[in-house]
């Protein structure tokens, strides 16, 4: 059985205000990362939004997923955003700070975790999602996004 973001109704609270609806994204390939802003990798912030910027007009987008579960990120959504765009300026879209593990994980989360006994271990796990919704691979933090396993993994499934 494949699993499929396009079954599920799945949407997160944006930075910007509204929402973010994976339904609205069908058709893209999406890389869904956990971040924070005091994590060793947070670096990888510059890497998501160079391939984003590559990929874009390909069919492809990023979204972050702040998440504070790991304890290292800030305690208030604006300071997430200034630290992202300041930082790092990026343009992709980023989630509210969401809970993503446990038995209040958000719910693209504790689906992951029933469908597919998938959990982010620490900050910056990556989801990829091909154009037709499916869940193709798993990234850890050791895992830069403009590496070569995750660059050739996004451009076999580009539409």
């Amino acid at each position: 059985m494949e699993t499929n973001i396009h079954n599920e109704n799945f949407s997160f609270e944006s930075i910007d205000g509204g929402k973010i609806h994976l339904s609205d994204l069908k058709g893209q390939v999406i890389l869904i990362s956990n971040t924070a802003s005091f994590c060793g990798f947070t670096n990888q912030y510059n890497a998501l939004q160079g391939i984003y910027e590559e990929y874009k007009t390909k069919g492809f987008t990023v979204i972050a997923v702040p998440s504070s579960d790991f304890r290292q990120e800030y305690d208030e959504n604006d300071d997430v955003k200034d630290f992202c765009e300041t930082n790092f300026g990026i343009t992709f879209p980023i989630s509210e700070i969401t809970k993503i593990t446990g038995t209040t994980a958000h719910p693209f989360y504790a689906w992951l975790k029933s469908e597919m006994d998938y959990a982010p271990r620490w900050n910056f796990n990556k989801i990829l999602i091909s154009p037709t919704g499916n869940v193709e691979k798993f990234f850890g933090s050791m895992s830069s996004p403009d590496s070569e396993k995750v660059r050739n993994s996004i451009e076999e499934i580009l539409p």
